[in-house]
């Protein structure tokens, strides 16, 4: 059995004018709901491109936090990269790492050699279901004056994540294919209105 952790995941999009029938769907077959709207910066290592050159996709590092509940501290992640499609054919599976950070995520990850590479919002809504978390949102971009988010034009896509909600290790008592099973089961019951499928991030 592997000592990595994993995310398994499918991924969808849609028009902002399925929003209430896909708002409506989700609703009824989750336990909870709660809005949505984080901060997520995406970190690459100094050096990628030599990594890039000799033919390594470089590790990316994405920092997330919370926009919901003040006080909130940053989370920083890194995924590796997804199992091959014949390994997992029908969900995108990834190991996952994840750290707490007390302070700022920034300096904290130019500390371990990485430059900032990007930084988007993210708003919508999150909901809760079993062991999974499904996240549907608009991206907003940062207004580069103020670095504060602008919001989503109104026919900007919605994009929707299926997937664990904490990072999980592949044992007996918890294995990949039950986590795989639970998110093809939200596939089959969104049929029709969102197509949910695996990605190769």
């Amino acid at each position: 059995m592997s000592s990595h952790l994993y995310e398994v995941a499918l991924f969808g999009e849609f028009f902002s004018k399925d929003l209430k029938a896909i708002m409506n769907r989700i609703s009824l077959q989750s336990e909870s709901s709660q809005p949505l709207h984080c901060v997520e910066i995406v970190f690459e290592p100094y050096d990628s491109q030599h990594h890039r050159d000799t033919g390594t996709e470089p590790v990316m590092l994405r920092a997330r936090k919370e926009l919901t509940e003040p006080g909130t501290g940053w989370v920083l992640y890194s995924y590796m990269k997804p199992e091959s499609v014949r390994v997992h054919p029908e969900a995108t599976v990834r190991p996952w790492a994840v750290v707490q950070v007390i302070g700022d995520a920034v300096t904290f990850a130019s500390a371990l050699g990485y430059n900032r590479r990007s930084q988007i919002y993210k708003r919508g809504y999150s909901f809760r279901r079993g062991a999974l978390v499904i996240q549907m949102f608009q991206q907003e971009q940062v207004d580069p004056k103020t670095q504060k988010p602008i919001p989503a034009h109104a026919d900007t896509l919605w994009e929707v994540e299926v997937k664990n909600a904490t990072p999980i290790r592949n044992t007996q008592e918890t294995p990949l294919s039950q986590y795989i099973d639970a998110v093809l089961e939200v596939q089959l019951l969104m049929k029709g209105l969102l197509d949910l499928r695996r990605q190769d991030l």
